[in-house]
């Protein structure tokens, strides 16, 4: 089979269907075990330096000290979340990053924000595996509260997304995207 010559995890990255039936599924597994454990020591965390500390260890990379993220926050995997400098965080989000997450320095995230890189197949017989796509979240942007952005999007430098919009689609740099599903509602003047 083509797709066991690459590592379940540099499939997740590549993006694209998992099969069900990739050989490497008890190592993924492992580490989602991992990402539960280290996330309920995260969650209990009682400063933002404790929680920095808990959350690089969880994503297995440091985290820059001017990165500030509020608890609860919620990941099945951790080890594909890649966070920028001076980024907020607020309190309830989830990260389903398996497919992997980026965010990019100054952005500002919103309370009850989902991140979710991942997503399964419309054949029954087949929705079992997964279907991966990164999400990309570019310098200086802010997701409003309990917005969702599915699998594959880039939200463009600068822009914002609503309050509750769900992003089907990349969002341009210097825009404002509203709704569900998110449109362009606005474009922001980037030379201010």
């Amino acid at each position: 089979m083509a797709e066991e010559e690459n590592s379940i995890f540099e499939l997740m990255l590549i993006g694209g269907i998992v099969p069900k039936e990739h050989s490497g599924w008890p190592k993924a597994w492992k580490l989602v075990n991992r990402a539960i454990r280290l996330s309920a020591d995260l969650n209990t965390a009682t400063s933002v330096d404790e929680i920095r500390e808990r959350l690089s260890e969880l994503i297995g990379n440091p985290i820059d000290t001017t990165t500030r993220v509020f608890v609860p926050i919620y990941t099945n995997f951790g080890k594909h979340i890649k966070l920028g400098k001076n980024v907020f965080i607020n309190h309830a989000c989830t990260f389903l990053d398996l497919g992997g997450i980026t965010i990019e320095d100054d952005v500002q995230i919103g309370p009850k924000v989902n991140l979710i890189t991942e997503n399964h197949p419309l054949d029954p017989l087949n929705r079992k595996s997964l279907d991966l796509s990164s999400i990309l979240i570019k310098k200086n942007a802010w997701l409003g509260a309990a917005c969702t952005i599915l699998p594959g999007v880039t939200v463009g430098e600068n822009s914002v997304v609503a309050a509750g919009a769900v992003v089907t689609k990349n969002v341009p740099d210097n825009t404002v995207v509203a709704g569900v599903p998110a449109k362009v509602v606005k474009q922001l003047d980037a030379n201010r």
